[in-house]
């Protein structure tokens, strides 16, 4: 059984930016949670940004996951993203922070005398 190589795109990845350098506001996170914001797609969606809302319409992903999904760069689809946000189609939400580091010496202490009890 021979693997079957993965489909290539016809169409460059930077013709999804339409020739901009910089999208029309701040660049999201990577893990930036994007949903659709409308039942509805906004009119006049060019093909790469309905794809980009199709996707989205049954459920969130982040805009890596977007990205893996439609097979462009993650700043390609930050730029589709952001036109998408800019048109009330969809919502994005920034990520959950990480929570703070836990401090190691407290967390020995705790075991310290968690095993003093035995």
């Amino acid at each position: 059984m021979t693997a079957v190589p993965p489909r290539r795109r016809m169409v460059p990845a930077y013709l999804a930016t339409g020739g901009r350098s910089r999208p029309s506001r701040a660049a999201f996170d990577r893990l930036t949670l994007l949903h659709s914001a409308s039942p509805d797609p906004p009119q006049g969606l060019e093909a790469e940004h309905r794809r980009l809302w199709e996707l989205l319409r049954p459920g969130a992903l982040t805009l890596v996951e977007a990205a893996a999904h439609l097979r462009l760069p993650v700043s390609a689809t930050n730029f589709l993203a952001a036109d998408l946000v800019d048109a009330g189609g969809l919502q994005a939400r920034s990520p959950i922070p990480r929570a703070q580091q836990i401090d190691r010496t407290l967390v020995e202490r705790l075991l310290d005398g968690l095993r003093s009890l035995r």
